[in-house]
């Protein structure tokens, strides 16, 4: 059965919107996106409503009044499963706290900068909550009930948060995720500000492999466990083509692993 089909909330959402879309939407006042510089091309980075090319940016005509932000607008993904909010403050997330045990695969360093647009710029956004979720490598979430690996409740395995320090920087300690049927491989991440009027912002999404380095570490224990009959590639993922392929990202080989750096930015 796909996990997709079981979880309403686990499907695509939002669209590439024109340029006319894309002017107004910056305009509001309270919208949440993600962002990177223009000159950054190293990694892609996301949004919350829509998608837009650095091209739709140059090419925005002499007549329009608004001056574009310095960032590109990235989609925001459907927060799917299993998002639980355990509280649990930990920059290594590969433990469950109850017993230590280490949950095996590729060790992956993931680090998150966070901005907030500020005019035609970003400037890092300090003490911004950072949620990172995903599954383990034979595709078993931790604190969730699923008919294809049961009940995994009482467990918090591949689940933690980090506050942003001044720098906008948040780092993870996690495992590359395997996979289960229905769905690519990919990371789950929601980032909270909070207001002085309590309001705050939420910003969720998910982050996609390269399909080529997918590859290259399911041959590997513990993941050959599993096989690859029934794995769907990013281009069969409904929720990946709502991204439009800017959530997508290849880390780089370690000493110890991979590590990837994502940069991201809210405007409210």
């Amino acid at each position: 059965m796909e996990r997709f089909a079981i979880d309403g909330d686990d499907r695509p959402i939002g669209r590439i919107l024109t340029r006319r879309e894309v002017l107004a939407l910056l305009g509001g006042s309270a919208l949440a996106a993600a962002c990177a510089p223009i000159s950054a091309p190293t990694f892609p980075t996301a949004s919350t409503n829509a998608a837009v090319t650095t091209a739709a940016a140059a090419t925005a005509g002499a007549s329009v009044a608004v001056v574009l932000p310095s960032c590109v607008v990235r989609p925001a993904l459907t927060e799917g499963p299993y998002f639980v909010d355990e509280k649990l403050n930990r920059s290594d997330i590969r433990s469950d706290p109850s017993t230590n045990a280490v949950k095996p695969g590729a060790t992956l360093a993931l680090t998150f900068l966070v901005s907030k647009v500020s005019g035609t710029s970003c400037a890092s956004l300090a003490n911004a909550t950072v949620d990172v979720w995903h599954c383990d490598a034979l595709g078993v979430y931790s604190d969730a009930t699923d008919p294809t690996f049961g009940s995994t409740k009482g467990t918090k395995f591949l689940r933690g948060y980090q506050t942003t320090d001044a720098s906008g920087t948040a780092k993870f300690t996690t495992i590359w995720p395997g996979w289960y049927q229905g769905r690519a491989v990919h990371v789950h991440f929601k980032i909270r500000t909070a207001a002085a009027n309590g309001q705050g912002s939420d910003f969720t999404s998910q982050l996609f492999f390269d399909e080529a380095m997918n590859d290259q570490i399911f041959t590997q224990s513990p993941y050959s466990q599993k096989g690859g009959s029934g794995r769907l590639r990013n281009e069969g993922d409904g929720i990946f083509q709502g991204s439009g392929g800017k959530l997508t990202f290849a880390p780089a080989k370690t000493n110890d692993g991979y590590a990837a750096t994502f940069d991201i930015g809210l405007t409210a």
